[in-house]
């Protein structure tokens, strides 16, 4: 196993790993923003306020994308996997 092959696999790996990331993360902060844009007009400073639409949000986005996700993630296992017999090499 030579350091670009390990380099190849960490530079994927993390780059699959902010792909599936990346949805619940860029709706929570939409969400976030909307809410904070909202507080500001209406002056309400509710710390709490944030939390329960960014939740919600968070959680559909993670229901819509889920399958998505997960398709990605077994994809890059199957392929991890199967390549073992080649990095050994």
């Amino acid at each position: 196993m030579t350091t670009d092959l390990v380099i190849s696999i960490a530079s994927e790996t993390i780059k699959i790993a902010l792909l599936v990331a990346a949805p619940m993360l860029i709706v929570g902060l939409v969400v976030g923003v909307a809410v904070s844009v909202f507080q500001a007009v209406t002056q309400i400073q509710e710390m709490t306020l944030v939390f329960v639409p960014k939740i919600l949000a968070v959680m559909l986005a993670l229901i819509i994308a889920g399958p998505w996700m997960l398709n990605v993630l077994l994809t890059y296992t199957h392929n991890l996997f199967s390549n073992i017999p080649m990095y050994v090499k």
